[in-house]
């Protein structure tokens, strides 16, 4: 198929503007390579990796495709620095940087000669990102799954004010699964998207079965966002996120929310496959997830379905036009 091109395929070396979120346990090798090889970017979730275990699999990554692959780095993780270093050392030079300041990362990854993008939930912060000396931002809307800002911006209304606040391209994300979803951020002035639900949700993705099989089941909002005044988490309304939503509804403090989710519960529920007490996160568009293909398939499907929602528009733009 013809390429896409944007910006944000100029910037990032590939076909397609479609970047594959870094979701944590979900991203792995598998995934990126898969992504990349069918035209878009894959990323590499380092936020549940040891820095060990993110050069393995770049290795595996490398040795799968000849595409660029990048790494995403949560910026307040603890062993954030160790992931640049290990990352820049095995040779990537695209990063995705989220959960924290760019100002913390982005001048070292410059100053190797890296790509970076840094995820925000707001076109002030998209400024600041801009500032700091990112290439393009990722404007998430509240529908993401996984950790959100507090800002709860939907998505429609963040990527044009996102666009119109910096001069650095925008890449759109939050409840986008589908090629009429690329189609959307496009006519809204991003120049890219970045899907992480539908990618989580393939053959390739490191996710467990059951938590695969739960997202496919899920219903039109079953993707709760909990734990709001601490850690803003949109996940699958299991009894957790239930007991969750219950102590923030009883005016929980951040403080005993954090506690409720104690440690391991992302693993525990996408990795592990724990149904009930895990943290299964996932973005609004779980709804629109109704099979388990491989990710050159959801690339495939994403480019068809964008020129078939161009053409249409393109058609009502010409009966305007005639009439």
């Amino acid at each position: 198929m013809d390429a896409i091109r944007t910006r944000v395929t100029a910037l990032l070396g590939v076909r397609y503007p479609i970047v594959q979120g870094g979701m944590i346990w979900a991203a792995g090798w598998r995934l990126a390579a898969a992504v990349s090889e069918a035209g878009g970017l894959g990323l590499i979730g380092a936020g549940s990796m040891s820095p060990d275990l993110l050069v393995e699999h770049l290795a595996k990554a490398r040795a799968a495709t000849a595409f660029p692959v990048g790494v995403n780095v949560p910026v307040n993780g603890r062993r954030a620095e160790r992931h640049v270093e290990a990352a820049l050392s095995a040779g990537v030079r695209i990063f995705f940087t989220s959960a924290g300041s760019p100002k913390r990362l982005t001048p070292a990854l410059k100053a190797a000669g890296a790509t970076v993008v840094h995820v925000v939930p707001s076109a002030a912060l998209a400024r600041k990102a801009e500032d700091a000396g990112c290439d393009a931002v990722v404007a998430e809307g509240t529908e993401a799954g996984g950790h959100n800002g507090f800002e709860e911006v939907a998505s429609t209304v963040l990527w044009p004010s996102v666009a119109a606040a910096v001069r650095i391209p925008t890449i759109a994300a939050g409840g986008i699964a589908d090629g009429a979803g690329l189609a959307a951020a496009l006519a809204l002035g991003a120049e890219g998207v970045q899907v992480g639900s539908r990618f989580a949700v393939t053959v390739e993705s490191s996710a467990s079965a059951a938590y695969k099989s739960a997202v496919i089941a899920a219903g039109e909002t079953d993707a709760a966002l909990c734990l709001r005044r601490a850690m803003p988490t949109r996940a699958l309304a299991n009894a957790y996120v239930r007991r969750a939503l219950e102590a923030e509804a009883s005016g929980a403090s951040p403080e005993e929310l954090l506690s409720i989710r104690g440690e391991g519960r992302a693993r525990r529920g996408i990795f592990e496959g724990e149904l009930d007490e895990g943290e299964l996160e996932i973005g609004q568009a779980a709804f629109r997830i109704e099979d388990l293909p491989t990710a050159a398939m959801v690339i495939a499907r994403m480019v068809e379905g964008f020129r078939t929602a161009a053409a249409r528009l393109a058609g009502l733009a010409d009966g305007l036009a005639d009439g």
